[in-house]
């Protein structure tokens, strides 16, 4: 499964309870569709003592979410937008912002 954002990127929820929430992708999980993005869709985990927990207790951490519910965030025109490639006079592709050309 391909995923349309990558590690890095400033993304913008458009569905589901964290909607309009923005934050960076700290991980991509192509197997299953998902991305981990920081500050978005936090839960509640119960976790025993152990080495680097000594007291255990209720830790809050991010869930994965399918990525078909973000988009990416441009900074220059401070919105969600979709992205297309473009080929540069080297040979190189670049991510290329729809609404304002820039790159990412």
């Amino acid at each position: 499964m391909k995923v349309h954002v990558r590690k890095n990127d400033t993304v913008i929820v458009v569905s589901g309870t964290d909607m309009g929430k923005t934050g960076e992708v700290l991980k991509v999980i192509p197997k299953s569709g998902k991305v981990v993005v920081k500050g978005v869709n936090i839960v509640s985990k119960h976790q025993k003592p152990n080495r680097e927990n000594m007291n255990g207790g209720i830790v809050q951490k991010e869930a994965p979410l399918y990525s078909s519910k973000v988009m990416l965030y441009c900074t220059k025109c401070k919105s969600a937008t979709r992205i297309s490639n473009k080929l540069l006079d080297d040979g190189t592709k670049v991510r290329v912002c729809k609404k304002c050309g820039e790159t990412f």
